[in-house]
């Protein structure tokens, strides 16, 4: 119900700020402004006009010492709490390195798939901390990827559109409502470990928030068994089939994006190859949501209490259209603002009753798609230097392998899954603080500079 209670929060604060542009516009200009191609660029990470490229030496300074270590830590708490740190990379790269922002989102989502490999190769190695099943959960990766993905071709599309102040206030908005939440979680969930530890002590029976009865059991979250190998792990960790499916949608959304980028803006077969995204998605989506439609439709049937996957909801179509909601709206956001789209799927796997060490696991998993299909493709338009995308990619993927070795560590002394949900948390406030601020200097500067401030045309925008 909280989920559900935040995506009416997050749409009626985005249309109510996008209804907002029509008032902002005019007040600043009377009616009468029209847009001028200049140097703005519209949005993190996008840009219209002809902002110049800016691309500094890779050579060492205090610059590029504060940039890796930022980018360590980052990576690090970003990968951890499932959401990539491309709210923190974004204006590093461009206030404290220099690059321009365009090349800032490039070189930001090179180091999110960096960190979200490395992560992912750690996590296949760690068993579940609670079932004989994989810590990945592929029936929602495969749910959520496609929807995700979609809403990032959106994304890239409205921050074209969009002026700068709107997509700055959207940012706000997000963060502070899916942080606030996450926080909240987290705390839900410190009292409840606390209980258990407590029940644990005194061996008594204790119950969780989602009924499950807990008799005299040790909560180690984390801990290898040790009647299993690595290569025993690894191998029940992976699930081939669901993998080549993703991978079958992933080269399917590349090649259409590396086709339209060679045509001509707003022709028709521009619009062709934008609109085969859809069923490719939806294809894909409505599979998963029908298989696991019938599985959850029998289990009620037959009276089973077991999970048909790690998220503890029952699988209605009502609930499976929020799902596809929730990957647009998040793949969207990531598209906006140049990041992974793991702000609004990290918070939501939490909330729909997955438990933080699989929600990062999954989350980080899907991250890794959707990233390296951006990467591939800025690559191949040239939109980043590659000595620096390699220096600060390999930063990241040490930080996305230690920074999940070290906080699973201390889950497991600790016994509380939780730290996971307060990083996710802090990693979310963190960058609307950073974006936020970055964003708000930009806008102020803008409107004293006279500037548009209403919707920019899309097909001469480009």
């Amino acid at each position: 119900m909280a989920a559900k209670a935040l995506v009416v929060y997050l749409l009626t604060a985005f249309s109510l700020a996008v209804a907002s542009v029509y008032f902002v516009n005019n007040y600043s200009h009377g009616g009468y402004a029209e847009p001028v191609l200049s140097s703005n660029f519209n949005g993190v990470g996008h840009s219209y006009g002809s902002e110049a490229k800016v691309w500094p030496e890779l050579k060492f300074s205090w610059r590029v010492v504060l940039a890796t270590v930022i980018g360590f830590l980052g990576s690090a708490c970003g990968t951890v709490g499932g959401v990539g740190g491309g709210g923190i990379f974004v204006p590093m790269l461009t206030l404290i390195v220099g690059f321009d922002t365009k090349s800032a989102a490039a070189i930001s989502k090179c180091m999110i798939m960096g960190a979200a490999a490395s992560s992912v190769w750690y996590n296949l190695r760690v068993p579940h901390p609670c079932r004989e099943v994989p810590i990945i959960d592929y029936d929602l990766a495969l749910l959520f990827q496609p929807m995700l993905m979609l809403g990032i071709t959106i994304g890239v599309s409205l921050s074209v559109v969009f002026p700068y102040w709107l997509i700055t206030v959207l940012i706000i908005i997000l963060f502070m409502g899916t942080s606030s939440r996450s926080f909240t979680k987290a705390i839900e969930m410190w009292k409840e470990e606390t209980v258990l530890k407590k029940a644990i002590a005194e061996k008594l029976t204790f119950a969780n928030s989602r009924g499950e009865l807990l008799i005299d059991t040790e909560y180690e979250p984390l801990i290898p068994k040790a009647e299993k190998t690595k290569l025993q792990i690894l191998k029940g960790n992976l699930n081939l089939k669901r993998i080549l499916v993703l991978l079958l949608v992933w080269v399917c959304f590349l090649l259409l994006q590396v086709i339209k980028n060679g045509k001509t803006t707003c022709s028709t077969l521009y619009w062709v190859l934008n609109l085969l995204q859809f069923p490719v998605a939806l294809g894909v989506f409505g599979y998963e949501c029908v298989r696991l439609y019938k599985k959850s439709k029998k289990r009620r049937i037959s009276g089973s209490t077991d999970l048909i996957c790690e998220a503890a909801i029952e699988w209605t179509s009502t609930n499976l259209a929020f799902c596809a909601l929730c990957g647009i709206l998040g793949g969207t956001v990531g598209g906006l603002l140049g990041s992974g789209g793991g702000f609004i799927l990290g918070p939501l796997l939490l909330e729909i009753g997955v438990m933080p060490q699989v929600a990062s696991s999954t989350a980080t998993f899907v991250m890794m798609f959707s990233s390296s299909l951006s990467v591939v493709e800025f690559y191949l338009l040239q939109r980043f230097p590659m000595p620096y995308a390699l220096y600060l990619m390999a930063v990241s993927i040490l930080a996305g392998f230690w920074g999940q070795y070290f906080i699973r560590k201390l889950i497991t002394i600790l016994r509380r899954g939780s730290l996971i949900v307060f990083i996710l948390s802090g990693v979310i406030f963190a960058s609307a603080l950073t974006m936020g601020v970055v964003g708000i200097e930009k806008s102020i500067r803008m409107i004293n500079n006279h500037e548009f401030m209403g919707f920019l045309d899309f097909c001469s925008s480009q």
